[in-house]
């Protein structure tokens, strides 16, 4: 391997070493649990009907009128199960119908039990709050009246509907919550118009408190993908939180929806009409980002917002449309087409394969058939390379006082043999596009979350861990990569003493790279490597070996002999 190899190589390890480091930067994974909190709300004197983000402006807190305050009757709480095929769902009167549980059918934890998308910290969700036109914060998080006393509901085929009530300014306001058959969407009417008068600008606030719980056994690596959005015209709003503080961020102007993730999962409100503004903040507890979202609605008639709640799989995030599936981790702008390419390939194999490991076997073999060609133009243009080094040395050493006749002689050479001196690493290079894809892919879609190949590999979308010794994990398909890394390039052409250790030393630098990878992509690499073995052995025909040059010097005249006188 010629050194314009080597240096392309090296290159491209620096970026995929640094990618990492850059996700970290701008998506940082909490580390310390704030020493006080302190809620600041963002606003600014912009009209409501103006589509912008508020500034940052503190203002004093208001009274908070609570549910009780208000109606002065209490109720008892509640509950209230409702089933489909993918969710079985506990409904609390509290808050006019908020979820205290939601397991999901067809997603487990590590430990086989079903994910549940609602814990301690987002008990608090589908409320609703505003101020009223004397400038009074109020929350009506009191136990609503239920129209009715069922105590089970199923919604698997046709949709199943609860009706809470409560007063408000004298006025009944009524929250409706319709649950669909095959699908992870709720429907919320509120019929907030007898009171709209009495409200600030006419609007309340419907919320989800708390974000999404972690549900992955790996947290820190869950934490990641924590976020909070609003989403306005076509912009993308994540604002971080702070870690020392409570804070909020006001968004006026029309909102088409907001909501929270986490690694796998979302909660997102998806206004029918949009909305006139929303609110995301929230604040760290045990180190974890606990979002809070609110979106502002119009009370003067009703609403209707659906909420998602469910898994993040792509073709069902991109049916509902709304550019929903910007919250989906693809990648960068460039990456993300192939992305979603990638992801669609995998799950068409899928309908066919059960496995995706076997898929993955088939679609490394599709790959390398795709990039075969440039593969197979690097290797002779690294075997061309070889051949001409002594023509190479040879113009250095004429050359060696004069740098600009060996560039001109150098790059007579390199046409004259039809060499290209970035042969050898711009297909490598070309192909980094399609391993960032894959690497988005195989650690962030939920399509391999918990998908097994066969033995110790249960999961695609983690690390293959064997065991583990005094804690650390004992990953074997990395050492497997590694193994194939290394014959793979002693099959290379002969190489030079202090290159040959450069690039052992990568290889071992890429073991440490992927050891925490996700198995799907280490899996994936090992059968490329083999197939790009199998390729070199009995593809790739070999060139005969170069006669060595023989580099004449040219020898100084000898001064002409002087005759001596008689």
């Amino acid at each position: 391997m010629d050194r314009n190899t080597v240096i392309g190589m090296v290159l491209v390890a620096i970026i995929i070493i640094a990618t990492p480091y850059y996700m970290e930067k701008v998506a940082p994974i909490p580390v310390e649990q704030p020493a006080e909190q302190q809620r600041e709300v963002h606003q600014s004197p912009t009209p409501v009907s103006e589509q912008s983000v508020v500034t940052q402006q503190a203002v004093s807190p208001k009274k908070v009128i609570t549910g009780s305050e208000i109606d002065l009757v209490e109720l008892e709480e509640s509950l209230i199960s409702v089933s489909n095929v993918f969710y079985e769902a506990l409904i609390s009167n509290k808050n006019g119908g908020t979820i205290v549980s939601f397991k999901l059918n067809n997603y487990n934890y590590f430990d086989s039990s079903l994910v549940n998308l609602i814990d301690k910290n987002n008990q608090d969700n589908l409320v609703i709050s505003g101020s009223t036109i004397d400038g009074e914060a109020f929350e009506l998080n009191e136990n609503w009246t239920v129209s009715s006393n069922v105590k089970k509901l199923s919604a698997y085929d046709a949709p199943a509907s609860l009706v809470f009530t409560t007063s408000f300014q004298g006025s009944v306001i009524s929250k409706k919550l319709t649950f669909n058959p095959d699908t992870y969407q709720i429907d919320v009417e509120i019929d907030f118009a007898g009171s709209a008068s009495s409200l600030s600008q006419g609007y309340y606030q419907l919320g989800w408190n708390g974000g999404l719980p972690v549900t992955e056994k790996n947290e820190k690596d869950d934490l990641f993908y924590f976020k909070g959005y609003v989403f306005q015209g076509d912009d993308l709003h994540d604002p971080k939180l702070d870690k020392d503080k409570t804070e909020a961020t006001e968004f006026r102007g029309q909102t088409g929806w907001v909501a929270v993730r986490n690694k796998y999962f979302l909660a997102a409100f998806l206004p029918s009409t949009p909305g006139v503004g929303a609110s995301l903040g929230g604040h760290y507890e045990d180190k974890k980002p606990l979002y809070n979202i609110s979106l502002y609605q119009q009370a003067n008639g009703g609403s209707k917002t659906t909420l998602y709640l469910g898994p993040l799989e792509y073709k069902r995030i991109q049916a509902v449309g709304l550019n929903l599936d910007r919250v989906m981790t693809m990648g960068w702008s460039i990456i993300r087409p192939i992305s979603r390419g990638v992801l669609m390939l995998l799950m068409a194999l899928h309908k066919y394969i059960p496995n995706y490991g076997f898929i993955l076997i088939l679609f490394s073999v599709l790959v390398k058939v795709v990039v075969y060609p440039l593969t197979k133009k690097s290797y002779q243009s690294t075997r061309k390379m070889q051949e001409i080094q002594p023509q190479i040395t040879a113009l250095k050493e004429k050359h060696k006082s004069d740098p600009q006749k060996l560039n001109k002689a150098t790059m007579a050479l390199y046409k004259e043999f039809g060499v290209n001196p970035m042969g050898g690493c711009l297909p490598l290079l070309l192909q980094m596009p399609l391993l960032f894809a894959l690497f988005q892919v195989f650690r962030s879609t939920i399509e391999l979350r918990g998908a097994p190949f066969i033995f110790w590999i249960r999961d695609l979308s983690a690390p293959d861990t064997l065991m583990e010794i005094g804690g650390f994990p004992i990953n074997i398909l990395p050492l497997f990569m590694t193994v194939t890394m290394i014959l793979q390039q002693s099959m290379m052409p002969t190489q030079a003493g202090q290159q040959k250790t450069m690039m052992y030393a990568m290889n071992i630098m890429f073991l440490f790279i992927f050891y925490r990878f996700p198995s799907g992509l280490n899996l994936y690499y090992t059968l490329f490597n083999i197939l790009t073995i199998l390729q070199q052995k009995y593809l790739t025909p070999h060139a005969a070996a170069p006669a060595p040059v023989v580099v004449q010097k040219t020898q100084k005249p000898k001064p002409p002999a002087v005759r001596k006188k008689k």
